[in-house]
């Protein structure tokens, strides 16, 4: 892809002012990043990834002098094709990925690369949130949610970024710098930008001159409302420096930077309850909506859910689903999710009794009754949140996702969702789905539209014409109530305005930005067709990923995502070699995005799943770069050591003995130079472990179960010291009253995980096939439950089981659930950890078991943290052979950590081996650490006790209790 001159002299200025590492104008590299979850694609002529102010201001300048657009992206989630560039697009790096608590929990200071969730996690102690709760929060970062004033399902107008915004500091397109938390910055600032602030002042004299305008915004904004520019801050604020701030929230790019914002935050309620209800039909469902919304406070409704008859039938079968639900549904029947909150048990149930007696009023066919069990809340709003999956799901191949959000006065609301259904049918989209957040008016509707001809093209412009008509024309509500405006609604924005209040934000517009240097074209356009170009093609590539409709929910899990490529950007580039390969065009792209796919996409894939947990549609894209992979090259060697796995075990042991004596840190050092060399030479940790010593013999008195040792824990010592892993897990069992076995031929046994890494098929049956046998044998065919040492181990063989290759009489638990439910009652805790680090390991996300190991470790510590680290990045060998991807991943994690910890915990033997090498301390087993807390007189051998064994130093570290 060629440069215009103008961004070729932009890129060569650019150079000089940021490493060229985090600058990408490869073919790859622009394919990739030009996505988001919009359904437009621009692809970008330069990304750069800054980490910095300084950077952001060398990059504005350089627009300047260059007069090249610019568009900011946070996490690429939006969408409404505000986070696209076919000019440079400004990434945001980990500089700006951080939050500080202030005022015992009352405000939050975050970057704008901090994701929304671990704002959220910042808080709980405090007992407190962020105000915005979009359902994109676990992906969605901080500078997104301002940027478009994204709100969700409790939030509504009261606490969305516009009006808990405490203070922000920001960059203009001048490289002038504002901090409204800093008085001294803030009369630089009016000094310096006087003309700027009389402008704004000059707009919000005009329109609080013109009575009939300033009482329409007024109303349209108790509606949630993010068409166009917030030109209610012209009412809302006397000072031009309040105003300023405040018409950024929802600026989406167009007028600045935002470097730093703090929030006021707001009560996270201890309390809920949720209950589903049925109406016979749409009409008194939205009566009883307006009921609740006029009561919300009174009553504590948090939150209220509409689902149409469409979405209900969407929803037939689903898991969870209550057994009133689980039957057809006539056109009309509606239901609502309702959710209360309360600060006590007593005012909650308070707070129920009244809803339920509103309720009565308009006549519910039925009602789940308020819940107040999580799992079961939780499995109520996993169906409405399963309602956009529902339509991407089961799209025709080819055809993208469209999620549009309108607001309609909440009195028009009936009327509104049958004027709406409607349209769908009226322009074919039968598939349509249409829910929201009723308390606010507030519908989203989720169709499948395919814009594979003009034809198809021109069927969504009729429509998009007539929803615009209706919404903003007939009830003037909002065509854009919290996705922002982005580039489809753009041309709109003056339908639903008109002319007066648009030439204000156009003239906000060229006050800020009068040259139209930042992101161009998105809120203010005269391209009346811009919602219909450049539309995303999705392509057929492959039916594992074929459903992907580019949401980027899943790049937070994933280890390579801003080293190499995240999911997503996988697919999208799979989805491209896919279509030029079958059109036979465009030769030398295709040869470029071949040559970087290999190691960029498949290499440092780390293939452990996680990424499906966090897809809405539940696409696991390391299934297929494994596919993509090919078979192993090796099958010979690899039926061999199937066969052979306690040989292949000793050889590992000694050469771990001859690495130590040699020196682990000096083969770290010769390895780490000769890598640099040959990237085929594997990297030796300098935390490399020791061999395993002589596994203990089992047995003793009580119940059998069996123990199943992972061959990694047969080869790597437990310890520092050489222990063997069996050890603590032979003392934890035989304490609780178990009587451990091993099964017959431990030695030559294995899960069969190295196998299926290397697809090496054959070989995988070869290892499952003993397995089997050698199980059913120890637990007298299921008689007795085995045990399961090593969380990706035990993955594997349940994920075995589940696919007919383990008999199903076998009763597997993974360790951490078998000690949270059968051992962990038997003990007493004697003594603590003062701070303990967890990571919980994909193998325990994917299992299930995620819950019962931070249950555990909690018992054993004072202060748990648990760094938000979806994936580590070791998985298996690719923390020597691809080493870069474990440090990418865990880069994050001295800063998750508190000061003064020195312990770690996990249930992923070769996990710890990573987490160990870049936390600076030792990493153990869950059942060491088990050991530890319930054995008085043991002594959990961390690097830190091992150099200071007096008594001082041992009960700093422990506290005594129960």
């Amino acid at each position: 892809m060629s440069m215009s001159p103008a961004h070729q002299a932009f890129h060569q200025d650019l150079l000089a002012a940021m490493p060229a590492a985090r600058i990408y104008t490869d073919p790859l590299s622009t394919l990739a990043y030009g996505t988001d979850a919009s359904f437009y694609r621009l692809r970008p002529q330069i990304v750069a990834r800054v980490d910095s102010e300084a950077e952001v201001a060398a990059i504005l300048a350089l627009a300047r002098r260059h007069r090249v657009a610019l568009t900011f992206r946070a996490a690429g989630t939006s969408l409404s094709g505000q986070a696209v560039s076919d000019s440079v697009l400004v990434l945001l790096g980990d500089g700006f990925n951080h939050g500080q608590v202030l005022d015992d929990g009352a405000r939050i200071r975050l970057g704008p690369a901090m994701i929304g969730s671990h704002a959220n996690a910042l808080l709980a102690p405090y007992g407190r949130k962020i105000g915005p709760d979009p359902a994109s929060i676990n992906s969605a970062k901080i500078g997104g949610i301002a940027a478009n004033n994204s709100s969700g399902m409790c939030c509504g107008t009261r606490d969305n970024s516009y009006h808990t915004l405490a203070a922000m500091r920001l960059l203009l397109l001048d490289g002038a710098a504002l901090d409204t938390g800093d008085a001294a910055s803030v009369a630089a600032f009016r000094q310096s930008h006087a003309a700027l602030l009389a402008g704004l002042s000059g707009l919000a004299a005009e329109l609080r001159a013109d009575a009939a305008l300033a009482e329409r915004v007024r109303r349209k904004y108790r509606l949630k409302n993010t068409t166009g520019y917030g030109i209610n801050a012209l009412l809302d604020f006397d000072d031009p420096v309040d105003m300023l701030s405040h018409v950024l929230i929802g600026s989406e790019g167009t007028l600045g930077f935002i470097s730093e914002i703090t929030f006021h935050s707001v009560i996270e309620h201890p309390h809920k309850a949720s209950a589903l209800l049925l109406f016979d039909a749409l009409e008194p469902c939205c009566r009883a909506v307006s009921a609740l919304s006029a009561a919300a406070n009174a009553h504590g409704v948090a939150a209220v859910e509409l689902i149409d008859s469409r979405s209900l039938r969407a929803l037939h079968g689903k898991p969870g689903l209550p057994d009133f639900l689980a039957r057809p549904f006539g056109p009309e029947e509606a239901c609502l999710l309702i959710e209360a909150r309360a600060g006590s048990e007593a005012e909650l149930a308070r707070h129920c009794a009244a809803i339920d007696q509103l309720l009565a009023g308009f006549a519910p066919r039925l009602s789940s009754g308020f819940s107040r069990e999580a799992t079961v809340c939780d499995s109520y709003w996993a169906l409405r949140k399963g309602l956009f999956p529902a339509v991407g799901a089961v799209r025709p191949l080819g055809s993208t996702v469209v999620i549009e959000d309108v607001a309609f006065p909440i009195p028009q609301l009936a009327d509104g969702v049958a004027r709406l259904t409607a349209l769908f049918d009226r322009h074919g989209y039968h598939e349509a789905l249409l829910f929201g957040h009723a308390l606010d008016g507030n519908l989203h509707f989720v169709f499948a539209p395919s814009f594979d001809s003009e034809r198809e093209v021109a069927r969504y412009d009729a429509f998009m014409q007539d929803v615009s008509a209706l919404v903003a024309g007939e009830y003037d509500g909002s065509l854009k109530a919290e996705h922002g405006t982005g580039r489809n609604v753009a041309p709109f924005v003056r339908q639903e305005w008109g002319d007066a209040a648009w030439n204000i934000m156009r003239r906000i517009k060229a006050l800020f930005d009068p040259d139209g240097l930042l992101n161009p074209g998105v809120i203010i356009t005269d391209n009346e067709r811009l919602h219909l170009e450049n539309l995303k093609p999705l392509p057929a590539a492959d039916p594992i990923v074929d459903r992907c409709i580019e949401c980027g929910f899943c790049e937070v899990a994933c280890p390579s995502h801003g080293l190499t490529l995240s999911p997503r950007q996988r697919i999208v580039a799979w989805r491209r070699i896919q279509q030029l390969s079958r059109d036979g065009g465009a030769v030398e792209e295709l040869a470029a995005l071949r040559a970087d796919f290999r190691y960029r996409a498949i290499d440092t894939c780390a293939a452990t799943g996680m990424c499906a947990t966090r897809c809405p549609v539940g696409i696991n894209t390391g299934d297929l770069m494994k596919r993509l992979q090919g078979p192993s090259p090796r099958p010979r060697a690899a039926r061999f050591a199937a066969r052979h796995i306690g040989a292949a075990a000793s050889v590992v042991r000694a050469g771990l003995a001859l690495a130590h004596l040699f020196g682990p840190e000096r083969l770290h050092r010769i390895s780490l130079r000769l890598r640099r060399r040959h990237k085929v030479i594997p990297l030796l940790p300098a935390q490399l472990p020791r061999p395993a010593g002589r596994l203990p013999a089992a047995g003793g008195d009580g119940e059998p179960v069996v123990l199943f040792l992972s061959c990694v824990n047969r080869a790597l010592a437990a310890d520092a010291d050489g222990g063997n892993a069996a050890a603590p897990t032979l003392a934890l069992l035989r304490r609780a009253g178990f009587s451990p076995r091993y099964p017959s031929g431990q030695d030559g046994l294995c899960c069969g995980q190295p196998f299926a890494s290397a697809n090496a098929a054959e070989a995988l049956d070869i290892s499952q096939n003993a397995l089997n046998l050698a199980l059913l044998a120890a637990s007298e065919d299921g008689r007795h439950p085995v045990y399961l040492d090593n969380g990706p181990c035990a993955a594997r063989i349940l994920s075995a089981q589940r696919q007919g290759r383990l008999d199903a009489c076998l009763r597997l638990f993974d360790a951490a659930r078998f000690l949270d439910a059968f051992v962990a009652p038997r003990l007493a805790v004697t003594r603590k950890l003062a701070q303990l680090a967890l990571h919980i390991p994909c193998s325990a996300a994917e299992m299930g078991a995620a819950d019962a190991l931070k249950r555990l470790a909690g018992r054993c510590a004072e202060r748990l943290t648990t760094p938000d680290i979806a994936c580590c990045g070791f998985a298996g060998d690719k923390g020597f052979t691809v080493p870069e991807l474990n440090a990418h991943s865990l880069r994050r994690l001295p800063p998750a950590l508190p000061q003064g910890c020195r312990h770690g915990v996990s249930m992923s033997r070769t996990c710890q081996i990573g987490l160990s090498e870049h936390a600076g301390f030792e990493y153990r087993s869950i059942e060491a650490l088990l050991d530890f807390c319930t054995t008085p007189r043991a002594c959990l051998r961390s690097s830190e006790l091992r150099r200071d064994e007096a008594k001082t130093a041992e009960k700093a570290e422990c506290t005594d209790g129960t």
